[in-house]
This record gives C-alpha cells, sequence and structure tokens, in this order.
C-alpha cells in the first residue's frame, strides 16, 4: 500500500511541477513568436558576393561559401538606399551640393582650341622662272622679313637667254618696236622690275643671277628649298605669315552649335600667360561638321601686335550671355554626373543630416561651363554628391545597391561571368548614347599616360604589401608627379575630358592624403578609395592590356576592398604578410 502512495505522490508532484513549467503559455509564446520575427527579417549574404541576399542562410549560388547574416541596415532605408561612416566620407573626401537654378542670361560655356595664322595674311612666296638656287639669304623658320628684302639669288638660263634678246631688241625697237615691247613685258611677266630691265638696256651686259625679293613683310613659318636645288616656274620657296593678328580656332560640339552665332563677345585665355585675358568677337562658323570629331569650327580673329599669341598655343574660349532653352534652367556640376550605356545618373542624399544615399537616374539638357542642365530627374533643393562621386557609387556596388554599373542592384557583375571588355558610357554626342560595348575612344597618347598613372599605382600598391611606410608615401608622391604629367588636350572629346576631370580630382586628392598619412594603417584605408576611381578610370579609357580587378571581402573591418593588379594571382595589400593571398579576381579589363 506504501508502495502505492509514493507513486501516486510521485505523480502529483510531477503534474504540480509541469502547471508551474508550462502553465503560462501566453508569455512564453509570445516571446517565442517575437524570435521568429526578429529570425524572419534577418537576411544573409555572401562575405565574397555581397550582391546575393537571401532570406534564410544556406550556401553561396556562386562560390558555394557559408552565407554570413547581414548586418542591421539604418532605421528608414528604403531597399535602394545605403549609408557611409562618417569616417569613409571623410577619407573620400565626399561632398554635396544643392541643385539649384541659374538665370540663362548668366550663363557661360568654355571651348578648346589653338591659336592657327591668319590665313588671309599669309604669302606663298613663289619662283617666277626655272633655274638652280645659287644663295639662300633665308636660313630658318621663324625668321622676320621685310618687303623688299633679298631672299634668294637664281641662276636662270631662260632669264638669261631672255636678257639678251632684250639686247638685241633695244637696236631696233625703231624698226620693230612691237618686237622689243613683247621683249619687255616677257621679263616683267618675270617680275623684273622697271628699273632693272632699263639697266640691262643700258648696260648692254646680261646678268647671270638675279635676286627673289619678299613682297610683303612678315614671319617665315615654312622654308620649302634648299640652296642649290633646281626649282621650276611658279614653285613655292616660302611661306610668309604676318602674325600681327592670328586666328584663335576652338570646336564647337553639334549638340551646342545653336547656343553660338557671328558677333557675340569671346573672351580667350592660355596658360602661357595666367590671368592675361584677350577680347574678341566671334568672326566665322563653320558650315561643314568635322565627321570624326562631331564639331565644328569657330574662328576669332585677334590682335597679336605685341607677339604674344603663337601659332599651335592652346587656348579656352569663354562666351558669356549665352541663351539655353528657357528662361530660369536646373543645372548641377559635371562632376556630379556618372555615364552609363543608355543613363546619365548622378547621387542624391535624400536625408540632409545622415550619410544615407540613393542612386537617381536622370535627363540631361546642353552643357553650360562647368555645369549641365537637366530636364528631369532632379527638382530644385534635391542634394547631391558632387565630389568623391565614384567612390560613393563603390560602396553602392559592394553593398549590392543600385550602382552606375548595376542598375537593378541585386544583378551586379561578379567577376566570375568572364571578361569585363569595355563599360558602357556616353558617346560624344550627348543626344546620343552609344552601344554599352564601346568604351571612350581616345588618343594612344592619352592612353600612354594613363598607363605611366597605373604603373605608379601599382608601385603604390607593391609597397604596401610589403609594410613600408616610407616606401609607401614616396611611391605616392611618384603617382602624383605622373598626374600632374597627365596632358588634357590629347582628350579633344568634351565627354571625355569631363570623366578625366572627375577622376583626376579624386585620385589627387586620395593621393595626397597617402601621402601625408603617418602611419601605414591610415595609408591603406586611402588606398581603397584611390582604387575606385583608377579602376573606373580604366574600364573607361583603357590602357592597351590586360589588368585583373581583385577584390578582399576582409579588408577594411570586413567591408570589403578592391585593388587593381597586372596578374591573375592575387597578392593582397591591405594585410601585407598576415593575409597575402587573401581575395580573389572580380573582373579582367581589357
Amino acid at each position: 500500500m506504501k508502495k502505492y502512495i509514493v507513486y501516486i505522490a510521485v505523480l502529483l508532484i510531477g503534474l504540480l511541477l509541469g502547471w508551474w513549467l508550462f502553465g503560462t503559455p501566453s508569455h512564453k509564446e509570445g516571446e517565442h513568436d517575437h524570435l521568429k520575427v526578429a529570425e524572419t527579417r534577418q537576411m544573409w549574404t555572401c562575405s565574397m558576393h555581397p550582391q546575393i541576399m537571401q532570406p534564410e542562410p544556406g550556401d553561396c549560388p556562386i562560390c558555394g561559401m557559408d552565407l554570413i547574416p547581414v548586418e542591421t541596415a539604418a532605421d528608414g532605408l528604403s531597399a535602394d538606399q545605403f549609408q557611409l561612416t562618417d569616417n569613409a566620407m571623410a577619407l573620400a573626401n565626399i561632398k554635396t551640393s544643392i541643385v539649384g537654378t541659374n538665370s540663362g542670361a548668366d550663363q557661360s560655356i568654355k571651348l578648346s582650341g589653338k591659336i592657327v595664322e591668319n590665313e588671309e595674311a599669309n604669302v606663298v612666296q613663289v619662283s617666277y622662272f626655272t633655274g638652280r638656287i645659287e644663295q639662300l639669304n633665308v636660313s630658318f623658320k621663324g625668321e622676320e622679313v621685310k618687303k623688299g628684302q633679298r631672299l634668294a639669288t637664281i641662276y636662270s638660263a631662260e632669264l638669261y637667254a631672255a636678257q639678251q634678246e632684250l639686247i638685241t631688241a633695244a637696236t631696233l625697237k625703231e624698226s620693230q618696236p612691237e618686237l622689243y615691247k613683247a621683249v619687255r613685258n616677257k621679263l616683267k611677266l618675270w617680275k623684273l622690275s622697271e628699273d632693272q630691265i632699263n639697266g640691262i638696256e643700258a648696260s648692254g651686259t646680261v646678268k647671270e643671277n638675279f635676286p627673289v625679293t619678299a613682297t610683303v613683310s612678315g614671319t617665315v613659318t615654312d622654308k620649302l628649298v634648299e640652296e642649290g636645288d633646281y626649282i621650276k616656274q611658279g614653285q613655292p620657296l616660302f611661306k610668309i605669315a604676318n602674325l600681327n593678328t592670328v586666328w584663335a580656332n576652338l570646336d564647337v560640339y553639334e549638340n551646342q552649335i545653336d547656343l553660338f552665332k557671328t558677333g557675340q563677345d569671346i573672351t580667350i585665355t592660355t596658360h602661357a600667360y595666367p590671368g592675361k585675358a584677350f577680347k574678341a568677337r566671334v568672326d566665322f562658323i563653320d558650315p561643314i561638321l568635322d565627321s570624326g570629331t562631331r564639331t565644328v569650327k569657330l574662328r576669332v580673329v585677334l590682335d597679336n601686335k605685341d607677339g604674344l599669341l603663337k601659332p599651335g598655343m592652346f587656348v579656352e574660349g569663354r562666351i558669356q550671355g549665352l541663351e539655353t532653352s528657357g528662361g530660369q534652367v536646373l543645372t548641377i556640376p559635371k562632376s556630379a554626373v556618372l555615364w552609363t550605356g543608355e543613363r546619365s545618373v548622378v547621387y542624391l542624399k535624400p536625408q540632409p543630416d545622415q550619410p544615407i544615399f540613393e542612386m537617381r537616374d536622370i535627363i540631361l539638357g546642353k552643357p553650360l561651363g562647368a555645369h549641365y542642365e537637366v530636364l528631369g530627374g532632379l527638382k530644385r533643393g534635391d542634394e547631391i554628391v558632387t565630389n568623391g562621386t565614384f567612390t560613393v557609387d563603390a560602396a553602392a556596388q559592394l553593398q549590392g545597391k543600385k550602382s552606375m554599373m548595376n542598375k537593378d542592384g541585386s544583378t551586379s557583375m561578379t567577376g566570375h561571368e568572364g571578361h569585363w571588355g569595355t563599360p558602357p558610357i556616353m558617346s560624344a554626342n550627348q543626344e546620343n548614347y552609344s552601344n554599352p560595348n564601346e568604351r571612350i575612344t581616345v588618343s594612344v597618347g592619352f592612353q600612354k599616360q594613363l598607363k605611366e598613372v597605373y604603373e605608379a599605382y601599382i608601385q603604390l600598391k607593391d609597397t604596401l604589401v610589403h609594410n613600408d611606410h616610407k616606401a609607401v608615401k614616396d611611391a605616392a608622391q611618384g603617382l602624383m608627379g605622373k598626374l600632374d604629367d597627365m596632358d588634357q588636350t590629347e582628350l579633344a572629346d568634351t565627354i571625355a575630358r569631363t570623366h578625366w576631370m572627375s577622376l583626376e580630382n579624386e585620385l589627387k586628392l586620395v593621393t595626397s592624403s597617402i601621402s601625408k598619412a603617418t602611419a601605414l594603417k591610415a595609408q591603406r584605408s586611402h588606398f581603397k578609395h584611390l582604387s575606385s576611381p583608377i579602376i573606373h578610370a580604366i574600364q573607361i579609357f583603357g590602357i592597351g592590356e590586360k589588368v585583373y580587378v581583385e577584390f578582399c571581402p576582409m579588408a577594411d573591418n570586413n567591408k570589403g576592398a578592391y585593388w587593381l593588379s597586372k596578374e591573375k594571382k592575387v597578392i593582397n595589400p591591405y594585410f601585407g604578410g598576415a593575409m597575402l593571398t587573401c581575395g580573389e579576381v572580380k573582373q579582367i579589363i581589357e
């Protein structure tokens, strides 16, 4: 009996304990539901491919690595928005400005061109008779000559015979006046003066050599013969230019043509004379478009009595008071715009007090000096990125958001699809976009200079690999020198020039920060922001050789960072020997 009592007691105690543990289900179920909701909101990504976003853990569909939890985003962010840290903003010197309006009457536009000779004041000095040059009195191009000055002495068998005819005809001028007159006229056609002809007739002596004299005063711009040459009648000997006036030939792109007309005031400047401006008016606009450059020539006549302007000198022209497509126009700085295959985009900062950004497609109108007219996509008061644009775009790509090369934000290139080849960019005609498989065409000279910048970048990267702070500083200064040597005049295309100026500004800013940094850690932080614009530069312009874009997901405190390499082998500049082979090839640019 006691045995059954013990069993019953144990059973009752168990029931009481169970009721105590599980008798308040509402609290526990609520807690369980809360955890379930939190778990449902958790997204998972791949450390190597941040564009992968899945609602549950698993393997990366690209590389097979385990997915990791995505860090909780800032409150209020939409799917297309992303946030940068204050430190990243400072390192990349990201600046923004408010979109405003400017009066069309206040707009100006800058044109590039060069000084050429005034063709209306040019003279080609020719020989009027056949012969041999016995003596040249002009030794070199650039020599100043005066009207009537002897340029050369020529022996002519024809002229020798004509003088003998004159002496003979002079004895018969009473009986055969027509013959006498014809012989004299023949010598006049060979540009012998009345005094020379009378001298030959009076002396009865034939001259073997005759001088060629300048018909105008000016500068010898071309010497076409040498002493001892045999020449023919009418053959050019010299080109002589009067440089008291010169022409400035400026390039106008076809979508700008309607902005200009003859008679407009224009200001010409040149780097040769900083602070000095030459005032003039538009004299002529070429009616024929150059199909190669898609430009027409706008001509300006400049007074040059002081001889300051030299043919071949590069100049810039600025015209004020241009009429635009409307009275009040919305404008943004050119540095804010990124070009894609079919779009022009900017980065908007929707919250003034937060470092939050999102990409915005816009429609551009005409270029207006350092700005573009905006026809759609922005409104007055919007805040956009105007400095550090490429760095912001790189951050968007890393976070799997919409970016310049990733329109949808979820299907960006991983680098596994093959070679990058060429990026989509805008063509020289800003109103017609190029095929997405075309890059901006630039001169071989510019590509060669960009390659030198790339080589200096590689040297800087190698010094980071070797953990040498002093060598990094020296390499950064070397890179800055290569950037300073870049000649923008190699870029005839306005779009190409605009791209490069924006990239160059970022490259110089970050390179300067690297050279000034006092610790290797800071230099590596800046190097991440240096890599972004130089990757874009090589994608857009090319350097004529294969370049590897590599990525380490653990760099910059697991935020990830890119760099360029000349080889497929991964040598990581962000950790030195500690994690030398961490990373993978993401793209191949050719």
